[in-house]
């Protein structure tokens, strides 16, 4: 434990460097502006985004992120509590009661409660995270190749099965994935494979390019398709938050504790994420509120429950791609990329070899937090400003951002057409309801399964059930 205090009280020394700081700080704006346009989505915020770490130095880069993760999973509600305008998935469940409440009167009070959870959420999730991603990653540390496959099968498998489409539709995603995971030159054996005699695609396809493509330009294909019509808002007077007593926090206790514990057990599940953590939330509290009858009604259990999962969630996500390099949502999935681009595999040995950045995104999570409240209570009225931004001009700076963001992945004009090819397959997948997620896992994940799987087979003699070796094993 003093260990731990010690390492955290580094990463917060690093988190208060000014740069650092100002980092956070642009990345909790950032991550705010992303959630309240409907035009974007809190992966596709955090895609764009990823280009430009590729000069900065790794703790900052992780720090960007991280802040705009955190902030990406509270600004949404501002929405759809103000105008029935959910701007993430997981702010969906808000609109039963908080949009209600702002019908009746009570807007300024439904934010509260909004802001409160987030707080509270996050805050409680940040400790478990600390407190429980040191022994994780101990265990981990007794694992080889094949517990290590093991684990990777796990998250390819959880990402299918919360893909949010049909089991066949997430395994095509998922293969696909995979299979654009295989092109290039194999690791083990040296040889070419699907490169078509293209030089460039001996290095394989960058996960890069295929994130910007199929979350960030497929969405603008898909809003070009209907128009770019965004749905009419009221006009925007006089927004503001009121925060609740602390008697009439204590009334709902136990709606924050249900709330939170589903939010860091859905994070721990690789591929969940806070869109099912917010559903859950609010399904649970439909089961076991002191008021689950009045559920729909406006009532603040109804917010409570899915925004202190869908912030929790964040450090509950955080806990797998530390200590064993499985992303667990969307957005650990790029903030993975980005440890992979500054040469950093998560896992067990991170902790070992670079526990300075882990413990510096650890309080960059504790500080975001704070930060992100205090600037959604006082700037509240400003940043829905952007919503009278017309959503095609918001889409041609996405457009720009994504083709920037592809040519800076090698410099070469070919990454910017394959971007563009997999923006027409991620466009695609939406329109035929196939699920991205698992595609770029699949990517992600895809190398690192496949060298723990030819690894384990090279060392024990091409036996996938391993029972030659735990012969050996019992003999000695």
């Amino acid at each position: 434990m003093g260990s731990t205090l010690h390492n955290l009280l580094i990463g917060f020394g690093h988190v208060f460097e000014p740069l650092n700081l100002l980092v956070l700080l642009v990345g909790i704006i950032l991550g705010l502006l992303v959630a309240v346009l409907p035009g974007l989505t809190l992966v596709m915020g955090v895609v764009l985004a990823l280009p430009f770490t590729y000069g900065m130095h790794v703790i900052p880069a992780i720090i960007l992120l991280t802040a705009m993760y955190v902030s990406g999973t509270y600004a949404g509600a501002w929405t759809s509590i103000l105008f029935r305008v959910p701007g993430e998935p997981m702010d969906v469940p808000l609109l039963w009661d908080g949009y209600t409440m702002a019908r009746k009167g009570e807007a300024a009070h439904a934010l509260g409660w909004t802001l409160v959870s987030a707080l509270a959420g996050g805050l409680v999730a940040a400790v478990v995270m600390v407190l429980l991603a040191q022994p994780i990653a101990k265990i981990a540390l007794t694992f080889s190749t094949p517990e290590y496959f093991a684990i990777l099968f796990f998250g390819l498998a959880s990402v299918v099965s919360l893909g949010g489409a049909t089991l066949v539709n997430a395994l095509i995603s998922l293969f696909a994935g995979l299979l654009i995971a295989t092109v290039g030159v194999d690791d083990t054996y040296g040889t070419h494979r699907f490169t078509f005699n293209v030089p460039l695609l001996s290095d394989g396809i960058d996960y890069l390019v295929v994130m910007v493509g199929a979350y960030g330009l497929g969405e603008v294909f898909l809003r070009l398709e209907q128009g770019f019509k965004s749905a009419p808002l009221q006009a925007i007077d006089q927004v503001k938050t009121r925060l609740p007593r602390w008697r009439e926090m204590l009334a709902f206790k136990g709606t924050f504790v249900r709330g939170t514990l589903t939010g860091i057990i859905v994070g721990l599940v690789p591929g969940a994420g806070a869109t099912v953590a917010s559903f859950l939330s609010y399904g649970i509290e439909g089961q076991y509120g002191k008021r689950r009858e009045a559920l729909g009604t406006g009532i603040p259990e109804g917010i409570i429950a899915p925004q202190t999962a869908a912030t929790s969630s964040v450090g509950g996500a955080i806990i797998p791609l530390v200590t064993l390099g499985i992303p667990g949502s969307g957005a650990t999935a790029i903030i993975l990329g980005a440890f992979l681009l500054h040469g950093l595999q998560p896992g067990p040995q991170v902790f070992a070899t670079s526990s300075n950045i882990v413990y510096a995104m650890f309080a960059s999570v504790f500080v975001g937090i704070i930060v992100m409240c205090v600037i959604g209570y006082f700037a509240i009225k400003a940043l829905v400003r952007v919503l009278e931004f017309p959503e095609v001009i918001v889409s041609a700076y996405v457009v720009m951002m994504c083709i920037l963001g592809a040519f800076a992945a090698r410099n070469n004009i070919i990454d910017v057409w394959l971007m563009v090819i997999f923006g027409i397959l991620g466009y695609l997948f939406e329109r035929f309801k196939f699920p991205i997620t698992p595609l770029v896992l699949g990517v992600i994940l895809g190398p690192l399964a496949e060298s723990s799987f030819m690894t384990t087979m090279i060392s024990h003699g091409n036996d996938w059930t391993l029972s030659r070796a735990q012969a050996h094993a019992a003999r000695e």
